[in-house]
């Protein structure tokens, strides 16, 4: 029997395997669409977990579009919204780099794209979801409490002092004042109008169904949305990136950095949160608005 080696057989078999091994960033072959997570809500800040906001995701959306090679970036979008001044900066710097870049941007809608979290969504070329997934919700909402009558009963007075007629408006220990409501509502018309203004330039021609239904604040389920014209398609991101980039494509996901330091910023920030007993009910508050909104969404 006579056995033959190739040198070039098995420093080729070598590399293979050592390139297995390397993140798969390194690796060469195939397209790459490096991939930036969207999740959470917009805006919304609690001490332990802060929301998505343009000066975290900044960062990250630069080095997905400075990626070398990149054929396209993909967007995985769960959010159910939260602030429009957020959500609206995420979606201009988005804009900004595919045009810069000139990168198509593909927008893969988790469990849900709904308010702001659909405006973000907005800024990608085509939009994907799956069945299940919440799309829409075009519309602004915001709310308060009342205390005035459990005040009374426990007997506390209220003093506020303010200069300026306007100043302590909706206050929650006062009574509610009709032309309160009346300037509140002019507000989010407006920034309705601003909203609708950004899906139309967005979407164009996709877009089916009336105005009045659309853009009522109602979300609907992956498919309607997709009759409606507010998703393209039924998909999720591996089959679509495989099927407009070929099998061997690369999805190296873009995530904050990780490791011993940024853990220990992380606990130094939450141990310095829980030290500031001060600010607990302000943090309570704002965790429970935080579910509130992903409850809306059935979350």
């Amino acid at each position: 029997m006579t056995i033959s080696y190739s040198a070039d057989n098995d420093a080729s078999g070598v590399l293979g395997r050592l390139a297995a091994l390397l993140p798969e960033r390194f690796r060469s072959g195939g397209a790459v669409v490096p991939v930036v997570r969207l999740s959470g809500t917009i805006g919304a800040v609690t001490p332990l977990r802060p929301g998505l906001t343009l000066a975290g995701v900044a960062k990250l959306l630069d080095r997905a579009f400075a990626t070398k090679g990149a054929k396209a970036v993909a967007l995985a979008i769960n959010s159910p919204g939260g602030s429009p001044v957020q959500s609206r900066l995420i979606y201009l710097r988005i804009r900004a780099l595919a045009a810069e870049k000139k990168l198509p941007v593909y927008a893969f809608v988790e469990d849900v794209a709904a308010s702001g979290g659909y405006m973000i969504a907005c800024a990608a070329d085509e939009i994907y979801c799956d069945p299940s997934s919440i799309v829409g919700s075009i519309g602004v909402v915001g709310g308060t409490f009342g205390f005035t009558e459990l005040i009374k009963k426990i007997g506390v007075e209220r003093r506020l002092y303010t200069a300026g007629e306007h100043k302590a408006q909706l206050d929650p220990f006062l009574p509610e004042d009709p032309e309160d409501v009346a300037r509140i509502k002019a507000l989010q018309r407006e920034i309705h109008a601003l909203f609708i203004s950004l899906v139309k330039d967005s979407r164009g021609t996709k877009l089916k169904g009336e105005e009045s239904k659309l853009f009522s604040g109602e979300y609907w389920a992956g498919a309607t949305s997709v009759a409606l014209g507010l998703s393209d398609a039924i998909g999720d991101l591996r089959s679509v990136l495989r099927a407009k980039f070929g099998d061997k494509v690369r999805t190296p996901v873009i995530a904050p950095p990780s490791g011993l330091l940024a853990n220990f910023r992380k606990s130094a920030g939450g141990a310095a949160a829980l030290g500031d007993m001060a600010g607990l009910p302000e943090a309570l508050i704002s965790a429970l608005e935080e579910r509130a909104i992903w409850s809306k969404y059935g979350f």
